[in-house]
């Protein structure tokens, strides 16, 4: 019967609804469904467009197809950091499961055993919700070009965020730390990192010529972006705006940054001008960027085994940074711009647990000026 929403055909069910096209052609609309129920609303979700002007209909491609559609689209949009990590997600982590899958054939349940495996896999919920949120936008995309009547993404159960702790040195652990950076070879960069707060990429993207010696400053103007599926790099513009900031530095930093200097001089004259090619002030010994993971395990690690230091990650001299200044009743504002952070609120939100001493710092601000 034409008037049927539905039709089953090889123990699948589809919904299905009939028209006739601007060109006066007969046609039919087929979607998946898993219930009457679902192949009903599916049936008229569709009539509800064709009666808009709307003409869907079945896209005959694989998810497969259409991701090499989606993401050749987001080359233009997006910074070539992302588009690498939305081309890796999906080729680990959705293609292999839902790849082969036809496009209009997908329902919330296949998104939802995607997730289902992936947390079976052991991956972190992090991790499987950063996939489903990128296939989710891709299929949104789906939507408006009129590939699908709706996203089947939308109403899956997504594993339970749970928030990384932060971890942070004590201002007696920033000491330690600092002392035991004397006898490491790149302690001058682990210094500068936790007395500026500058992200990993930030530091290690730095140039000579970002520091002014005359006005003792520092200026972040790039970033050092090292693809994640790939063992290559490239230089990348800072994570937003307010990234792009000037930073005073310390006189005793400063001069130590000009010894520094002076020590790579030496070496490149001993391995030639190509040595300092990219002008960073913190190279490898072959002169291109050093690598965060050997810096990490070379370098950090030991610096904090020898000092008897909580393990932490490289990343956590920027939070150590923000936290011993507001722990020492620095003003908000003045450490968001420190971190270059475009959202002043995020630091509130990160840095909480600074939040009761200054409240008591506050008051007793409050009672000194009322004398109470």
């Amino acid at each position: 019967m034409k008037d049927k929403y539905y039709v089953e055909r090889k123990g699948k069910l589809y919904a299905r609804v009939y028209y006739t096209d601007s060109q006066g052609k007969y046609r039919e609309i087929w979607r998946r469904a898993e219930s009457k129920s679902e192949a009903k609303e599916i049936a008229e979700e569709l009539r509800q467009q064709l009666k808009q002007g709307t003409e869907p209909f079945e896209h005959k491609g694989t998810l497969d197809e259409f991701l090499d559609q989606w993401l050749e689209t987001q080359k233009q949009k997006v910074t070539e950091r992302t588009y690498e990590d939305y081309v890796g997600t999906m080729r680990l982590y959705v293609r292999p499961i839902l790849g082969k899958h036809k496009l209009a054939d997908l329902r919330p349940l296949d998104i939802q055993s995607l997730v289902n495996k992936l947390v079976k896999k052991g991956l972190s919920p992090r991790t499987v919700r950063y996939a489903v949120s990128i296939l989710t936008r891709a299929l949104k995309r789906a939507v408006i070009w009129k590939l699908l009547s709706h996203n089947p993404a939308t109403d899956v159960e997504l594993p339970k965020y749970v928030k990384r702790e932060m971890k942070s040195l004590t201002e007696e652990e920033a000491i330690k730390f600092l002392e035991a950076c004397q006898k490491d070879k790149y302690g001058l960069m682990f210094e500068l990192a936790l007395i500026t707060g500058l992200r990993p990429e930030e530091y290690l993207g730095l140039q000579w010529t970002d520091i002014d010696f005359q006005h003792e400053t520092l200026t972040i103007r790039r970033t050092l972006v090292w693809k994640r599926w790939k063992y290559e790099w490239y230089f990348g513009e800072p994570k937003s705006e307010k990234s792009k900031r000037t930073l005073p530095l310390p006189s005793y930093l400063l001069k130590e940054l000009t010894k520094w200097r002076l020590e790579q001089n030496e070496k490149r004259l001993k391995l030639g001008e190509e040595w300092m090619h990219y002008n960073l002030i913190f190279p490898s010994d072959s002169g291109t960027p050093l690598s965060i993971r050997n810096l990490d395990r070379r370098h950090f690690k030991p610096i904090l085994v020898n000092a008897e230091l909580p393990n932490i990650r490289l990343y956590d001299l920027r939070h150590s940074c923000a936290t011993l200044l507001l722990a020492d009743g620095e003003n908000l504002k003045v450490v968001s711009e420190r971190l270059g952070h475009a959202d002043g609120a995020l630091v509130l939100r990160t840095y909480s647990h600074c939040t009761p001493s200054m409240q008591k710092s506050a008051t007793d601000r409050l009672e000194r000026i009322l004398k109470r």
